[in-house]
């Protein structure tokens, strides 16, 4: 089938984010006085939001801090990543193109991610703002994916129903999150997680490069 709109994960996914959060995650490490963790091991530490990437970064260099440390901790990460948000980010290959193409075809366009919502909208916004209908991160009060509160409330914002809706993600939480909400989940094999992963969360689809996307939402797929 073809679809009425795409909603996207962000990091991994439509932005290629990794050596940007590697970078200020271990520059605040090292503000700390911890070592810094290999860039290829954030792969398996993003993805459920700010506050736990912090912890499975404490967690990795072995750091036990107090309430108040861990705080800061965080300020720290925000303070470094609000001022650069920037830095060393690129859109994967085919997809500002791609993005392009489906707004002309007639699909509405969402981002939905766990990264601070602030941080979301303006990544998202200077990747790819022109053609994105709604954008969301982490709000106070919204569940995080995979609960399915938010993606839902984006379809609603975007006026599509659920069977209308590719959830395209890289990892196991997206899948989830498309799974939980009634929408059909693609997994993108360019991102943080492996094929195995989105498979074992129930990708219906899996995207290598960006024109396997194109024809998974035009409705011309080859199943997962």
């Amino acid at each position: 089938m073809a679809y009425k709109a795409c909603i996207f994960d962000l990091d991994g996914t439509l932005a290629d984010t990794l050596r940007s959060i590697a970078g200020f995650g271990n520059d605040t490490l090292s503000a700390f006085g911890l070592p810094a963790i290999p860039v290829e091991d954030y792969k398996q530490l993003v993805g459920n939001g700010a506050d736990v990437l912090m912890d499975r970064m404490l967690r990795t260099v072995g750091a036990d801090l107090s309430p108040e440390e861990r705080k800061r901790f965080r300020q720290e990460y925000d303070r470094r990543y609000e001022a650069q948000p920037m830095r060393l980010v690129t859109p994967y290959p085919g997809l500002p193109e791609l993005l392009s193409e489906l707004k002309a075809q007639g699909l509405k366009l969402g981002v939905l991610s766990n990264k601070p919502d602030n941080m979301t909208r303006y990544i998202a916004g200077e990747l790819y703002g022109a053609v994105l209908d709604g954008v969301h991160g982490q709000r106070a009060g919204v569940p995080k994916k995979p609960d399915p509160t938010a993606v839902l409330a984006l379809a609603g914002e975007l006026g599509v129903e659920l069977g209308e809706v590719l959830y395209v993600g890289d990892s196991g939480v997206d899948m989830d999150t498309g799974r939980n909400a009634g929408m059909d989940p693609c997994g993108v094999l360019w991102g943080f997680r492996d094929r195995e992963e989105l498979l074992s969360h129930g990708a219906k689809y899996l995207a290598a490069h960006a024109q396997d996307l194109r024809a998974i939402a035009l409705g011309q797929p080859q199943q997962a």
